[in-house]
Formats: structure tokens, sequence, C-alpha cells
């Protein structure tokens, strides 16, 4: 799918975060591009631990559909799988699964409302070893996607597909852009904003 161009506005605004005292800054850059699926927005939300990474992740988990795949990057250690666990939890995985990174399998299966399909990319050394275990099954099949490490497939993702950016802010804080269709992006904004953020 083609993208165009830039186009968009900007709107900041502060809220109080998850009644634990702390401020959280919330930042939606909407309407920034066109596809010809609809326009595509940014949400950039600051965590200030791992409770709060697991909260934000629940929301997306709430609001994926079957199909849906959510694309995790971020360095080491940042909280892709902490998030990831939040939205099993939002896909009402059971409490009894424990949400680890399929760091030497490459794939964890769950079910939970629809299957949750946990891909970890770290130790893929080549884009070509998704074809080996039959993507096209998991991306585009019954359940959900999610992807940590995706920038090593971007090529093979839809073009639909929700992006989620985590970055170091300090030692504690993480700054979490989450992209993709505006539709969702603004779901997800307004629970978020319901939930403290």
């Amino acid at each position: 799918m083609q993208r165009r161009g830039f186009a968009g506005k900007r709107l900041a605004y502060d809220r109080v975060g998850l009644g634990m005292g702390s401020s959280s800054k919330k930042t939606i850059l909407s309407s920034f591009e066109s596809t010809m699926n609809g326009h595509t927005a940014k949400l950039m939300v600051t965590s200030r631990n791992p409770e709060e990474t697991f909260f934000i992740g629940k929301i997306i988990g709430r609001n994926l559909t079957e199909r849906d795949v959510v694309a995790l990057v971020g360095d080491l250690g940042t909280g892709k799988t902490c998030l990831t666990q939040g939205i099993a939890r939002g896909l009402d995985v059971p409490d009894e699964y424990q949400i680890t990174s399929p760091s030497f399998t490459l794939i964890n299966e769950y079910q939970g409302r629809m299957m949750l399909y946990h891909f970890d990319l770290y130790r893929l050394s080549r884009a070509s070893e998704m074809d080996d275990m039959g993507y096209e099954e998991y991306l585009f099949g019954q359940g959900v996607s999610v992807i940590e490490w995706a920038d090593k497939v971007s090529g093979i993702l839809p073009d639909d597909t929700l992006f989620v950016s985590i970055n170091y802010a300090d030692e504690n804080e993480r700054n979490i852009i989450i992209s993709g269709q505006e539709k969702k992006i603004a779901i997800i904004s307004e629970e978020l904003g319901n939930g403290g953020f």
C-alpha cells in the first residue's frame, strides 16, 4: 500500500496517572498520513513504571480484533514483554498463563477471547525464517499477533499493523508511541484517558 504525505495537527494535554499521584503526559499526533485504508494517527504516552506499561498493554489488548497485528519495537529491557503481558490480559488470556518471551521457540500461543500469537524475533537472523514458520497462518489467521523486534520483519507486516515503539526516557520511565489506524488510536486514547492517562 502506498503511503502519502504529512498533513496532521498536534494536540497535547496532561492527565493524572493511574491514581498513583503521578502525572502522565499523553500527546496525540493525529491524521498525519493517508493510506488506502484511511488515516493513521500516533499517540505518545509516558509510562512511569512497569505497572503503567502493563496497563497500557491491557487497554491495547481490549481493543484488538481478529487478525490484528501489533508490532513492538524497542531496545532490550524497555518493556516489550511487559506490554505484551498487558495485551494478553486485555485479550482475556487467563492469569494462570504466565506470558514470557518466547526467545528460544520464536512463538508462544495463548487462548483468550481469541488466540494470541506472541512472537519474539530477537534471535531471528534473517526475515526468511518467518517463511519457514508459516507466519502468514498467524498474521492472517483467526487470532491476534504480537511481534517483539518487529523491525526485523517490517517488510512482511500488513498495512494496518498497530506499531508500538518503546523508548527509554530514564531508568524507570518509558515513552511509548502507538501508531496505526486513526479510529483504533482514538479509541485507545480515550480509554487511556478514562484510566488516568
